[in-house]
């Protein structure tokens, strides 16, 4: 590891940086060095900027990655090499706020029935089911699963912004993730040592979040759906259902780990209003609200 690369990493650690955070500012400063062939310290601002626009003009990648590229570019130049952010300007683009393609309930059930494999099926299972981000589904353990009456909760550890949090668990998940384990043999520790819940092929780790977007897209293809997104769209998915079915927009903020209740909100426009829940489902288990096929 360069001294640089020391440098801005212990300056993240510093700042509470998620480690999801942080491998993604490595990599992003590493590409950049790669294409000028040169260190990051030595670029000069119109070459930073280039680099930006190369990104979307050329590579035709979305502006949200130039953005986090941006992100990266501004952290190292203004907090680690301390140049004047006036004098060294990192430019970021305003995406457009574009509303997100939800899956039908039917779509869900779909998808979910045309995932072969075991641990990624259960894993979109979880996140439609609890509103997880990716990354934080594929890193949860066994321990994670509160399933104590009084509790019925799945703890989130470090989070977008390293921050811990607690989301649904409803009766359908955990029946299903009891099943689940028991034929994998997940509560095994000499096989599962490190207790995950969901482990890549060797159990040394968790399972690699570009192989559960794989699996997302083969399943969508496999289901005939034709509407685009990635697993994300389970997330929305997961708070859209919640409002159809009456709960509220600030326990929705909470189960989802936004800072800001605007950024919940938008789910208001997504709402069906031909959508009346079934009057004998739980509106919280949105897996027994799922018609089965």
């Amino acid at each position: 590891m360069t001294p640089l690369r020391q440098r801005m990493v212990d300056a993240m650690v510093t700042r509470g940086f998620a480690a999801r955070t942080q491998e993604s500012y490595v990599e992003a400063i590493s590409r950049m060095a790669r294409h000028y062939q040169r260190s990051p310290a030595l670029l000069s601002q119109d070459e930073v900027s280039a680099y930006l626009l190369d990104m979307v003009s050329k590579r035709h990648l979305s502006y949200s990655t130039m953005n986090q590229a941006a992100c990266a570019a501004r952290f190292l130049y203004e907090k680690v090499l301390e140049f004047d952010p006036v004098k060294f300007h990192v430019p970021m683009a305003k995406t457009p706020a574009r509303q997100p393609e939800l899956l039908s309930r039917l779509e869900i059930a779909r998808l979910l029935t045309c995932c072969a494999h075991p641990v990624y099926r259960m894993l979109l299972t979880t996140l439609y089911a609890s509103g997880l981000r990716v990354s934080e589904g594929s890193r949860l353990r066994i321990q994670d699963i509160d399933s104590s009456t009084d509790r019925m909760s799945i703890r989130v550890c470090a989070g977008k912004g390293g921050k811990d949090r607690y989301t649904l668990l409803s009766a359908s998940l955990l029946a299903q993730l009891r099943s689940y384990c028991q034929s994998l043999s997940l509560h095994h520790t000499r096989k599962n040592p490190e207790r995950w819940l969901f482990p890549n092929p060797q159990y040394s780790g968790p399972t690699a979040v570009e192989n559960v977007q794989r699996a997302y897209q083969s399943a969508r293809q496999c289901a005939g759906i034709i509407k685009t997104g990635c697993t994300h769209t389970l997330r929305h998915g997961f708070a859209t259902h919640l409002l159809e079915g009456g709960i509220d927009l600030f326990t929705i903020q909470k189960l989802l780990g936004h800072g800001h209740i605007s950024t919940t909100s938008r789910y208001l426009h997504l709402i069906s209003p031909q959508f009346h829940p079934p009057k004998d489902v739980d509106p919280l288990d949105l897996l027994a609200g799922l018609p089965k096929l």
